[in-house]
């Protein structure tokens, strides 16, 4: 049994919880909120014994071996860092933090501690990803990737309005780039490693952040396009394109419904059954780190989470979208 504590009490968190009490040995034990009464109701919620106001007593506490941290973005990098530091292994939302620079101390971190730290993305673990993976040589010469992820935010309306919630405050490290842009970025590390070169255009908020923005990866052989935003909807479709076929992807932040249409007009599903939540599997990959005491994923890894931040930070300078964490 993997004793967890949490660190935020929010919409992502509540999903989280959900996927996560589907895990055998997945144990709720403690929460994290900057408010007691917050962090009571939502432990007496999830069933948790313990609460914390303290992010440095909740790390030093006996009650839990794992954290699950999904604060703002700007937050993860010293929070994740204090809990390593007393020996607790770290499930890091993503992005796993506002920079590379972050990102790299965090796997110091890890590393010297000797515990487990991974970005929780949950669709490069999802079993449509896998397939993905496994059959991508049936295309081709891969030339051109395009992963396309544009949600309208909720909180936009509130924006419009006047109010700067957090998704739009670049105090915390927010934005579209980091926010959505992750869903089509860390796929495309995954599957090519890391780009020569970048470029990026984006649409900026009053607030500092970017609303909306695309990028493109420049690889030996081929190209990457990301398309992402807060501030509209896209129903398109994420591709990937080769000389043989291409792969269509209906959305690559849950990757299923995989098909290859073929240049000789045929077309090949490529998702396999699942009947689990879809952040089910960044869970049961982190307790099978843990059990099997490996200190990081093969897929979410330390590399490829570090390629993913120095690709977001290249294209935020190309946008001029500067965090504090950066100065």
């Amino acid at each position: 049994m993997v004793r967890f504590g949490i660190i935020g009490t929010n919409t992502i968190t509540e999903k989280f919880l959900q996927a996560a009490q589907q895990h055998p040995n997945f144990e709720l034990t403690a929460v994290y909120s900057r408010t007691e009464d917050r962090a009571e109701e939502f432990a007496e919620k999830h069933g948790a014994s313990h609460t914390f106001t303290s992010v440095q007593e909740l790390a030093k506490s006996d009650v839990l071996d794992a954290v699950y941290i999904a604060s703002p973005n700007s937050f993860h990098a010293e929070q994740a860092i204090i809990c390593m530091e007393h020996k607790k292994h770290v499930l890091c939302e993503k992005p796993t933090a506002s920079n590379q620079k972050e990102v790299a101390s965090m796997i110091n971190s890890a590393r010297t501690e000797g515990v487990l730290l991974m970005e929780a993305v949950k669709s490069t673990l999802l079993p449509g990803f896998v397939s993905l993976r496994d059959n991508l040589h049936k295309i081709g010469q891969v030339r051109r990737f395009v992963g396309n992820f544009c949600k309208y935010s909720s909180r936009y309306d509130a924006y419009k309005e006047g109010t700067v919630l957090n998704a739009f405050n670049p105090k915390f490290s927010n934005g579209s780039l980091m926010d959505l842009g992750v869903y089509g970025i860390y796929p495309m590390v995954v599957l090519f490693g890391e780009p020569e070169t970048i470029h990026a255009n984006a649409v900026m908020l009053e607030s500092g952040v970017d609303g909306e923005g695309s990028l493109i990866a420049e690889y030996e052989g081929m190209e990457a396009v990301v398309m992402h935003s807060k501030i509209q909807h896209s129903y398109a479709p994420s591709e990937i394109q080769g000389e043989k076929g291409s792969i269509i992807i209906p959305d690559i932040s849950e990757p299923k419904g995989i098909e290859i249409y073929y240049k000789d007009g045929t077309n090949e599903s490529l998702t396999p059954e699942d009947v689990n939540d879809p952040m089910f599997y960044e869970v049961q990959e982190f307790i099978s780190l843990i059990e099997n005491r490996q200190g990081q994923s093969l897929v979410n890894s330390h590399e490829n989470s570090l390629v993913a931040a120095k690709v977001m930070e290249e294209a935020r300078r190309k946008i001029g979208l500067v965090f504090p964490g950066d100065l």
